[in-house]
């Protein structure tokens, strides 16, 4: 399968340089000012002088869906394909919350498959807001040797939905994780939700302080009301995931910002929570109102980036793609636009709407209209 992608932009050499790209199945064949190709059954995609960048990563949805704070009618329902398409994500990490009780991780591991089948990149977290963490094949470590999705573990801390786990408990998760990861060549991270509650990341700095599991096994998220301990994390070497909030766009966007001044290059990443569920609190933990994250919201921070904080594009959308795809270990696979790369791959138009949606080589959205249609959209 060959495409040529041809009258498009791409940001190279300090540039936005008019560029042609070849695609051969999966990947990335060249990209160049011109490319000379010339055969039988190639696919030759116009792009209408828009901007070609990398397709998104998304490192926390809810793919199985979220929530059940409040009762069983407030559980937000499974991600449909449809969605990270049109939001131009291409590479997902699938996880669990709140509700590992009547969610499961073995529901989690098959909706990551299907995604797979679908065409997207797909990973997933073993683990969820309880201790010990539930899990497929009798521990932690076992589900991130064994399955090929899982990647790392999911745990809440901070929180007054967490199980409240304990300094050593979070030491020994890690030490599991990180281990599992050296035997399998995955991340082996524990992606740690961190609430509002007054402790803040100080449990992760004491864990570190107490035991040699690597920094860069503990990925929190969720750290915009913690952004000073979180800047002070990155600069100890760790990764800091900054959660979307389309309802305070400019305000989170100054905050992204900062965070990519203050932290070093590529220790920053964003994350959408998708489809997982944002409940509403009083002082007395009382919930008062309850919504749900939208994936499409990554897409327009970047875009919020550009228009409030006057980024250029080429520096926005590094945190969705060039910085988690190193902090996924994915580095040169993902999140760039060269040769040898995974030809995930978004057209943007002038005002930066996504245009075309292609992963791993095949074009899922054109026109801004699927092009690959699942069953069960429509339910």
């Amino acid at each position: 399968m060959l495409k040529l992608i041809k009258n498009i932009r791409i940001f190279r050499d300090g540039s936005w340089k008019p560029s042609q790209l070849l695609i051969a199945d999966k990947r990335i064949a060249a990209v160049g000012d011109k490319i000379d190709c010339a055969f039988d059954g190639l696919e030759v995609i116009d792009g209408k002088g828009m901007r070609a960048i990398p397709g998104y990563i998304d490192q926390h949805v809810h793919i199985t869906g979220g929530g059940g704070e409040g009762g069983f009618s407030n559980q937000v329902p499974p991600l449909k394909f449809s969605a990270p398409v049109k939001a131009g994500i291409t590479t997902i990490v699938g996880l669990l919350g709140t509700d590992g009780t009547t969610r499961s991780v073995e529901s989690l591991v098959a909706k990551a498959k299907a995604f797979r089948e679908q065409g997207l990149t797909c990973y997933c977290l073993t683990g969820a807001y309880q201790y010990p963490s539930p899990n497929v094949t009798g521990s932690v470590r076992r589900d991130i040797v064994m399955l090929e999705e899982c990647i790392g573990v999911k745990i809440a801390i901070c929180d007054h939905r967490s199980a409240t786990i304990t300094r050593d408990e979070l030491i020994r998760l890690a030490s599991d994780a990180h281990q599992a990861g050296v035997l399998s060549g995955k991340p082996g991270i524990v992606h740690l939700h961190t609430g509002s509650g007054k402790d803040q990341l100080n449990i992760i700095f004491e864990a570190l302080e107490h035991s040699e599991v690597p920094i860069a096994t503990f990925r929190p998220t969720h750290v915009a009301g913690k952004i000073d301990q979180a800047i002070k994390f990155a600069n100890m070497g760790g990764f800091i995931d900054i959660t979307c909030d389309p309802d305070n766009m400019a305000k989170r966007c100054a905050l992204i910002h900062r965070a990519m001044i203050e932290c070093p290059e590529g220790s920053v990443t964003l994350s959408t929570d998708g489809n997982g569920s944002l409940p509403v609190w009083n002082e007395k933990k009382e919930m008062i109102g309850i919504g749900a994250g939208k994936v499409i919201s990554l897409h327009n921070t970047i875009k919020g980036l550009v228009e409030y904080e006057q980024l250029p594009l080429e520096d926005a959308i590094t945190i969705a793609t060039k910085n988690p795809a190193k902090a996924l270990g994915l580095e040169g696979k993902k999140g760039t636009l060269t040769p040898g790369a995974d030809a995930d791959i978004l057209l943007l138009d002038e005002n930066l709407n996504i245009d075309t949606t292609i992963a791993l080589g095949r074009v899922l959205l054109q026109d801004g209209k699927m092009q690959v249609f699942c069953n069960f959209e429509d339910c």
